[in-house]
């Protein structure tokens, strides 16, 4: 284990002193940059005035500016929050609110539906919509019944249409999971929006409740807000977290439209949504992410993403064809390339490539045989360039 004892804008330092530029965000929060001042700032104000009080029965101005922030950014069908910790209790929500919508309405609906290689989080409900086993495998035996579809591709979306269509004529599907366009962990893997469009349109028709988890893409990565506003069929509901404070503290909200707020609204206490968290809505988590959006929409900002995306171009002009790359994919600031070699997610490949990154002061986290970037809005283009030839000498160590 290394210690890091600081950190500022696209860049860590170890008890030793010395630096590595963070090229995926530290697991894609801190977009902002590290210790970002305006950021700190206004929590450290925030601090001194209102640092905690539970979210049940009270409320504070910091959540209320919040959900008024974030209500404009999100897609129009999205009108009603709900607060939690952090990305897997994010989406955990979201599958208890489609599960407990139909369980409200009287409809017996208890199978969930997800892409193969999804990744949704860490928590039951979480892992059960997962379909990564190396994670999940010793819990198996304990998940609700999930149904799996294919991620679409020009070649196979009429058929995974046709495969949806066997799957919904049961009539108890009653939530769709996934990634919008990136499947994070499963080494960004990157689908088309009109193809995701076509599923989620068909899942309307069908009245299934969709899921967007945006925990990783959320916030600009993708180039626009949300990943969802690239696809023409917004969801019913979006997971949020990771960027959302811009790294600083943990906080998720999960969003959902008017019609499945409404199907939990009755006097009857036992159509409520039994859901709560000791640290939900912390005023201080409140008011890094409204700084954060603040931030993001700034033509500043908005200038720095499109810079990341021209560079990532650029690299990719001058390493695709190299003989030991199988293939490169970008969306937004995401940039994803495949060695040919073939090697475990956690392999003897895997730890070498991350040794020679991390000896050269880049921080990288290779997928098997995966090598991702996805730098803070910040990273200058001199630290951008160190990062690419740093990927492009790792390859010698590739046999």
């Amino acid at each position: 284990m290394l210690g890091i004892v600081k950190a500022k804008g696209a860049v860590l330092t170890d008890e030793n002193g010395k630096e590595y530029i963070d090229g995926i965000a530290s697991w894609y929060t801190a977009m902002y940059g590290h210790c970002n001042p305006l950021i700190t700032k206004k929590v450290a104000l925030q601090m001194q005035q209102l640092d905690q009080v539970v979210f049940s029965g009270f409320t504070h101005e910091p959540a209320i500016a919040l959900s008024e922030a974030l209500i404009k950014l999100l897609p129009n069908n999205q009108s009603k929050l709900f607060f939690s910790d952090n990305g897997s209790t994010a989406t955990e929500i979201g599958i208890k609110m489609a599960l407990q919508y139909f369980f409200n309405k009287g409809e017996k609906r208890s199978v969930m539906m997800a892409f193969e290689d999804g990744f949704h989080g860490d928590t039951f409900g979480a892992m059960a919509v997962s379909g990564l086993s190396v994670y999940n495998g010793p819990f198996e035996a304990y998940f609700m019944q999930v149904e799996r579809i294919p991620v679409p591709t020009e070649e196979t979306i009429d058929e995974i249409l046709d495969l949806l269509e066997r799957k919904l004529k049961n009539n108890d599907v009653a939530g769709f999971i996934y990634e919008p366009l990136v499947q994070g962990a499963a080494a960004m893997q990157m689908h088309k929006p009109e193809h995701l469009a076509r599923i989620l349109h068909l899942l309307n028709l069908n009245g299934v409740i969709t899921i967007a988890d945006e925990v990783m893409t959320g916030f600009g990565k993708t180039g626009t807000c949300f990943a969802s506003d690239q696809i023409p069929v917004k969801p019913d509901i979006i997971c949020m977290s990771k960027a959302l404070t811009a790294g600083l503290l943990p906080m998720a909200i999960t969003s959902c439209t008017g019609d499945i707020y409404d199907a939990f609204f009755s006097e009857d206490i036992s159509k409520g949504f039994f859901h709560g968290h000791t640290y939900t809505a912390n005023p201080l988590a409140c008011t890094a992410a409204l700084a954060g959006i603040e931030l993001l929409q700034t033509e500043e900002l908005k200038q720095h993403i499109q810079r990341i995306i021209r560079s990532h171009q650029e690299f990719d002009a001058t390493i695709k064809d190299h003989p030991k790359v199988a293939a490169t994919r970008q969306c937004g600031v995401i940039y994803a390339l495949d060695l040919k070699i073939k090697t475990e997610r956690y392999g003897n490949l895997r730890d070498r490539l991350f040794k020679h990154f991390m000896d050269n002061g880049v921080f990288l986290r290779p997928l098997g045989q995966t090598i991702y970037v996805m730098p803070p809005y910040v990273t200058t283009n001199e630290q951008l360039q160190k990062i690419y030839k740093t990927i492009i000498s790792s390859l010698e160590i590739v046999p």
